[in-house]
């Protein structure tokens, strides 16, 4: 991956989560900030 394409990256994931914040409250965020939590809980039990 080049530089160029990790700050694309970088800047879309950044607008995302600022539209998100924008718009929708960051409802979106906490809901999968959540889920992530628990995916991470599941997967530390086939530890």
């Amino acid at each position: 991956m080049t530089d160029r394409i990790a700050f694309v990256l970088a800047a879309l994931i950044v607008a995302l989560i600022l539209g998100d914040i924008a718009l929708n409250g960051s409802a979106g965020l906490v809901f999968a900030l959540r889920k992530f939590a628990d995916f991470v809980e599941y997967l530390s039990f086939w530890r």
